[in-house]
């Protein structure tokens, strides 16, 4: 399995794919990720859908979200429509948007 981090100084528009691999965000993403596990860190930002099996949140998203396990951490700020199998979040996260999680 394949890492592919997106730097703080580094600005991606356009959409990431990596069908078995992990995207960790640190800079910004003006586009849809599509990956099986994604990371968006205190200082990341993502302007887009994302679709992935694991999902976890300490800096911004909006978009839509749609995963199997998502996970906002206590400075997580989405503003995004979410379908997810199970929901964790702690106490402090913002979350905006219509929610479904189907168990």
């Amino acid at each position: 399995m394949s890492r592919t981090v997106i730097e703080e100084d580094l600005t991606v528009t356009g959409s990431i794919t990596s069908a078995s691999g992990d995207v960790a965000v640190k800079g910004r993403v003006t586009g849809d990720i599509t990956a099986k596990t994604v990371d968006i860190q205190l200082s990341g930002e993502v302007k887009g859908g994302i679709d992935a099996e694991s999902v976890n949140v300490q800096g911004k998203q909006s978009g839509q979200i749609k995963c199997a396990e998502l996970s906002l951490e206590k400075t997580a700020n989405v503003k995004s429509d979410v379908v997810a199998q199970s929901l964790s979040s702690e106490k402090g996260a913002k979350l905006v948007g219509k929610v479904q999680v189907t168990g």
